[in-house]
C-alpha cells in the first residue's frame, strides 16, 4: 500500500482524511508529519491555496512520497473574512481550539445574525517529490452561534451551525460530517487526482 503523507501535525485531520479516503476505496496509508519524522513549515501564504501548496511541496520533498496538504479555516462575513488563514492561531500563537472559539465569540458578541454568516473553506494541494502540484477547493456555508454545541469534530465545529440541519458541525457524526464538510467537498474534487497519482506511485513505505 502506498504511503500518503498528510502535511499536518493535527491528528484530527489525519483521522478525518483517512476516513474520507478509505470510504472512497483509495489504497493509501495516511500518515501525519510526526510519523514521517519531519516538522511543519512556516505558513507564510496569504491564501488557503498558497499555504496548501507550500505544505504539500515541503512534505513531498522531505519524504520522497506523494503528499497531500489542506489549508482550511473559517471565514466570517461580519469580520471581513477573518479569522481566515489565521484560524488555527486566531487567539494568538499556540492558542488551542477552545481559546480560538472564545476569541471568535467575543469578536461577534454584539453582531446581528446577518453578520454571523460564515463558511468553512478548504484548499487541498497534492504534490509529488519533484514539486509538481495540483490544487482543488471546497466550501461549506453556515452561521456562527454564540455558545458551543456538540462534542464531535474539532476547531470551530461546535460554533458552526448548519441552518438546513439545525445542528452544529460538532453535533454531526463523523459519517454525516464527512458527507457535507468543506474538506469532504474538496476531497471529492481531489479523488480523481489522487487515483491517478497513486496508480503511478510505487507502493513503498517510508524508511
Amino acid at each position: 500500500m502506498t504511503t500518503l503523507v498528510l502535511a499536518t501535525l493535527n491528528p484530527g485531520k489525519v483521522r478525518e482524511f483517512a476516513e474520507l479516503l478509505s470510504a472512497a476505496g483509495l489504497p493509501a496509508h495516511v500518515i501525519g508529519l510526526w510519523e514521517a519524522g519531519i516538522s511543519a513549515p512556516e505558513e507564510t501564504g496569504t491564501t488557503f491555496r498558497d499555504n496548501a501548496i507550500l505544505k504539500a511541496r515541503h512534505a513531498a520533498a522531505a519524504t520522497g512520497q506523494l503528499a497531500l496538504a489542506d489549508d482550511s479555516g473559517l471565514e466570517v462575513d461580519g469580520l471581513g473574512g477573518a479569522p481566515g488563514v489565521y484560524s488555527a492561531r486566531y487567539a494568538g500563537p499556540g492558542a488551542d481550539d477552545e481559546a480560538n472559539r472564545r476569541q471568535l465569540v467575543a469578536a461577534l458578541e454584539a453582531a446581528p445574525e446577518a453578520a454571523r454568516t460564515a463558511r468553512f473553506h478548504c484548499a487541498i494541494a497534492i504534490a509529488q517529490p519533484d514539486g509538481a502540484v495540483e490544487v482543488v477547493e471546497g466550501m461549506c456555508e453556515g452561521i456562527i452561534v454564540t455558545e458551543s454545541r456538540g462534542t464531535h469534530g474539532f476547531g470551530y465545529d461546535p460554533l458552526f451551525l448548519l441552518p438546513d440541519r439545525g445542528q452544529t458541525m460538532a453535533e454531526l457524526t463523523s459519517a454525516e460530517k464527512n458527507a457535507i464538510s468543506h474538506r469532504a467537498r474538496a476531497t471529492a474534487r481531489a479523488l480523481p487526482i489522487l487515483r491517478r497519482r497513486l496508480a503511478a506511485t510505487p507502493a513503498a513505505a517510508l524508511e
